[in-house]
This record gives C-alpha cells, structure tokens and sequence, in this order.
C-alpha cells in the first residue's frame, strides 16, 4: 500500500523537482518505507510516489518502476492479488524481483491497458507513462478501494492519492465547488466524480482516464460496470439446493482469503463481533494453524460497545485478540485531526473509531483484513428488506394523503414518541420492539413525501433535505449515481444493494477506512470485494440473502458452521460513537463556537436560519438532529483547518 502523486505541465521548466518532492512529502503517511521521484523534462512529466512495503520490501519494489523495455513509467497503489498468476501468463518475462508492481507493469507492457486491468483481481489506483507516445493512463480498481483525484489547474494537469498533495503545486486555486457542500450535507461524504475543489475530480471506480500528447482529450473508459454485472448474474441465476449455494459460496470466500493473506509483513484482521467480520476470521482461522490476530475498540457507553461480542467470538475461534476501551475524552481528542485526515469535508461519525481502531492496530501488524462490503452483497442494511414492503403499501395511499401523514410524524417531539413507547414497550411482543424509534419515524415521514422508489432510496440516504435552501449559490444534487432506467429489472430489494454498493460503499465506507487506515500507515484489504466473489454473490437469489426479515441468511449459514449461534446473533449495532450526547455535553463550546450565527454570516457558506434552529432543538433534547449537525460541523471544522 503506498501513496503516489504528481503533474503534467510545461509552465514549470525547471522541472521543479522541489514542487513533487513538497508534493510527495504530504502523504508520507501512506508510503513511510520509501519514496522515489521520475521526471521527464522535455514532456513536463513529473511522477512522485511513497512506498509502504508489504510485498517484496527489497529495493526491486522501488517506485517510481521502469518497464524493462524503457517505454512504461509507473506509480502504483495497492495490492494485486492474483499477480503469482499473471506471472505464470508472462513465464518469459525476466523479472527483477516479486513485487505486484513489477507484475502490473509487465501485463501493462504486454497486453495493454483494458485487458491488463480485467485480469487484475485486487484493489488499485495508478499512474502509467507512455514514454513512445507521451500518454498518461490514470486508473482505479472496480471499487473504489484505493483513491485516485486529478484536474486542471491553471494549465497544469495534477493527480495524486489524496487532495492534500495537489495544493502543494503552485497551480492550484482551491476554489470550493459549492455542489460538493450539498452533496456533503445529504449524504455524509462527498460522491464521485466531484471532490470540495472546482475541476479536481475523483476518477469513477472501474474505470480509467487517458490523456493523450495534445494534452486535449480526458477520455475516461470504464473497464467494469457493477450494474452490468448485477444485471447478467440476475439473468443467469445459481440453481442448486440452498446447501449447495452455502458450500460454494464458503469455498470461494476460503480461496479470497487465502490469496489476500499473502503478505511479507505482520497481518491481522478487525473484529466487531458482527456477521461479516466474524465471518472473515473464521475463515481466516481455518486456514492457518497460527492465532490469527484480531483487534476491537470499546466503549463505555453498552450502547456503542461491540467489545464484549467481539471478545466472544475471539476467545471461540482461539485467535490472539487485543481489545482497547476508549474513554469520551480519549476519541473526543481525534477530532481535531479529522479535517486533515480526509482532505475534504467527511462527516461519518464512525470515522473516529475506525481511526482508533486502525491506531492500535497498527501498534501490532502492518495489514489487517475486514468485513466491509458484505452488507451491501447479502442484504445487511435494514432497507434492504424493510423499504420495498413499506413503498408498497405507502404507494396505495394517495400522495396528498401521504403528504398529510409526514406532516404528522414531523410534528411528533422526541419526548411525546419516547414517554408512549416506554409506557407499552414491555407488553410489546419482541417484533414489534423498536430501536431509535424517533428517527425511525422522521425517516418514514421523509418516505411518505416520496414519489417513486428512487426518491425513496434518497430520502432514506439523505441528512439534509432540500439542501440549495441552506447553502448559497448551492446546487442540490439529488441525482441517482445511476441511471433509473437501469435498476427496472431488479427488485426492490436488490435495487437498494446496487444503489448502496455503487454510492454509500465507495464514497462513504471505503473513503472512511482507507484515510483512516493509511493515517498511521496501515493497509487494509477488503475480501468481500473480490470482483469474482461479487459475481457469484449476484447469481444468487434473494431468498438466499433475505429471508423471514433478515438480511445476510447465506452469509449466516457460513458462520453457524464455525462459531454457535447464539455467540453471533444478536441485533445490528453499527460502529457509531453518542455523537448526539457529546454534542450536548463535552462538545457544546466547539460547536457553538462552529455554529455561530455571526460566523456562518461572515463565512458566506450557509444561511444560519435552519442550522441553529435544529441546533438549538438538539442541545434542548427536543429532537436528535446529530447527523445534519454533524455534516455541518464537520465543513466548518475542515475550512477552519484551510486557514492554518
């Protein structure tokens, strides 16, 4: 895992070797075993690149890497893990050393850009040159693993792993492309292509940008689409018995695993004591006789607290488990290294103990493994299997009607819903028992305005409503990161997986535990994201994923095999921190001092009416509005940061 950077430009005709060097220092982070820098002085390419060694930590691994030929320059982030095969395919290749770069840069040279990247398995983002034909390819894995910006500026064309490094170059202007603020209110994180800066995007997951010598044409191909491949495996379905489905898909997750336990340093794996990531250590642990080594943040508050369901499925499968409670003050103090962490506004609140967790993690092994992705393949999100049925039956009652319901359950206070729940809850049968049943409510009420099942995903997805009335000369984005048209042929159900796993998974979960990982240095591998484990996953039904109500049921299946079920099962907590507690306690003088009326005025973001409204409705207990406070404080935190 590694970081790279750098730029393409003729304004600069010393080379400016100080600007890539300035440029290569700032992530540092991501590559702190190496660094190397490439430069061509007549074409004005300059390539930068850090290296953090996991495979190979000779100097053949070194980057930037010279195809043997001379004509290819590359700089390369992540892992390929099938790269011993494509060995075997290149057999008359004289290799210099057993780098996953040196593979990547031979089938590069070999077959080409397009068919190099489809044989790939593994995650990735790079930077090839063309020293024949002075073309530069940037490319990224099919899921968004690995991160890839780049843009104009000023006439100078800049890429690099993260957006700290393209400030360094003098080109940069850092204007602030208000329809990325709207974005980051709605959804937490700020969706692809767009990134906070004007004209700096982030490249499409699956596909790859070609610059070519005119320097005229950013032709982006995509090289894999996950709607295309959702839409084939549902048209070919797996047929065999549910036992059959079961030992299949083990099988292919065992030989997933086996491949990205490949490493030539320390490796371990997160563990929350939840389906997925119980899932990966088990079957992790079958597969060596050695502990595997597991780690888990805690908190003190039981509600947040996964430790103690972690510790059991640990001390169950007999791995080496290190386990660290966290106080308030402990993860209130990573917050003032958040903006900088995420180079733009992110506002996942789980992104403080996903950071935590990858520090102590760190302290022991340089890789661990985890359980993102299975939730978006197998049914995990309670919209996956609760929204279809309520649409359904919302759909029957008229839309003024609907429109008449939301107005009620938007007028409900959180004490009014609290006090009667309580006073029935305990004579409630254990269906009918509802965790956060105020927001619960609100979300319902966002649903019952909705006019078709699209709007539907929006509402259920979305912090801020209406998001151009809060945030001046803004642009709500409310499109879908797909077309419509393309999610007909699947169910509901399916719909909201594929929306998820196109949107929420890269721009929200990969983002958050890739900066956070790569912050202390870290690599994380993500073995449900495997592309041919995905296919499969996609050729199965939906009453292999959800069933009786619940989501994950193959994935379960799996996991009862290793681990009772009783150690396992139990309700879906999240990975969350009182987000909406400390903003009424330990973090009430930050916040206020962010939410300042006078500073929102003078800033000229934000029209203040609606944020203090629901900020003094959150400090009074009258509603819980954490989230949309949350997105607010977390720009606000990130362009105080801009000013240092």
């Amino acid at each position: 895992m590694c970081g790279f950077t750098g730029f393409l430009s003729h304004s600069y005709p010393q080379s400016h070797e100080s600007i890539l060097r300035d440029m290569c220092d700032t992530i540092a982070h991501r590559g702190p075993d190496d660094s190397g820098i490439w430069i061509d002085n007549e074409t004005g390419i300059h390539l930068g690149h850090r290296r953090l060694s996991i495979v190979d930590l000779s100097i053949a691994g070194h980057q930037p890497m010279i195809s043997p030929s001379g004509r290819f320059v590359i700089v390369y982030n992540g892992e390929i893990y099938n790269h011993l095969e494509l060995r075997k395919e290149l057999s008359h290749t004289n290799w210099r050393g057993h780098s996953d770069t040196e593979s990547l840069l031979a089938g590069l040279e070999e077959w080409g850009i397009e068919r190099t990247l489809k044989k790939c398995v593994g995650m990735f983002a790079f930077a090839l040159w063309d020293t024949q034909k002075h073309k530069l390819t940037l490319a990224r894995d099919r899921f968004g693993e690995k991160p890839l910006y780049y843009g104009w500026q000023n006439g100078a064309f800049l890429f690099s792993s993260e957006l700290k490094a393209l400030k360094k170059h003098p080109a940069f202007t850092g204007t602030i492309n208000r329809e990325s603020i709207t974005s980051q209110l709605r959804y937490s994180y700020i969706p692809a292509p767009l990134s906070i800066y004007q004209d700096i995007h982030k490249l499409p997951p699956g596909s790859y940008l070609e610059l070519d010598k005119n320097r005229t044409n950013n032709r982006i191909r995509h090289y894999w689409s996950l709607p295309s491949v959702a839409g084939r495996s549902q048209g070919s379905l797996f047929h065999g018995s549910d036992s059959e489905a079961i030992d299949e898909l083990e099988s292919r997750l065992k030989e997933t695993l086996k491949a990205q336990m490949i490493a030539d340093v320390p490796l371990g794996a997160f563990l929350s004591g939840g389906i997925d990531s119980s899932a990966i250590v088990a079957l992790m642990q079958c597969q060596t006789s050695r502990p595997i080594h597991t780690f888990t943040i805690g908190f003190q508050e039981s509600a947040y607290n996964e430790a103690t369901h972690a510790k059991r499925v640990a001390k169950h499968l007999g791995t080496k488990h290190t386990e660290l409670y966290i106080s308030p003050q402990e993860a209130l103090a990573t917050i003032g290294i958040l903006p900088s962490l995420y180079d733009e506004p992110f506002s996942d609140s789980s992104q403080i103990p996903t950071y935590l967790v990858s520090r102590m993690t760190k302290e022991h092994v340089t890789v661990a493994l985890s359980g993102d992705g299975g939730d978006e393949l197998f049914g995990g999100y309670n919209r996956h299997f609760s929204a279809g049925p309520i649409w359904n039956k919302l759909n029957r009652v008229p839309h003024l009607a609907r429109l008449a319901i939301s107005k009620v359950l938007q007028s409900l206070s959180r004490e009014s819903v609290e006090g009667i729940y309580s006073s029935i809850s305990s004579v409630l049968p254990k269906r009918f028992q509802v965790a956060h049943l105020r927001s619960k409510l609100e979300k319902l009420a966002d649903i019952s305005k909705a006019t078709d099942f699209e709007s539907v995903y929006l509402s259920l997805t979305s912090q801020w409503n209406e998001t151009d009335s809060i945030v001046i000369d803004g642009k709500d984005n409310r499109r879908l990161p797909i077309n419509a048209k393309d999610l007909t042929e699947f169910d509901h159900a399916h719909q909201m997986m594929l929306l998820d796993s196109v949107s929420y998974l890269p721009g929200d979960i990969l983002t958050k535990v890739d900066r956070a990982s790569m912050g202390v240095s870290l690599e994380t591998r993500v073995p449900f994201l495997d592309h041919r484990l995905v296919e499969f996953a996609w050729s199965l039904p939906l009453h292999l994923k959800i069933r009786e109500g619940q989501g994950k049921w193959i994935l379960r299946q799996i996991l009862h095999k290793h681990i009772p079920k009783e150690i396992v099962e139990r309700p879906k907590m999240g990975f969350g921190v009182p987000i909406d507690n400390w903003l009424r306690d330990p973090l009430r003088d930050w916040a206020e001092s962010l939410l300042c009326e006078s500073r929102i005025r003078r800033e000229g973001f934000f029209r203040p009416a609606q944020i203090r409204k629901k900020w003094v409705e959150h400090i009074s207990g009258k509603r819980n509005w954490q989230d949309c406070l949350w997105n607010i404080l977390m720009f606000q935190a990130w362009t105080e940061e801009q000013k240092s």
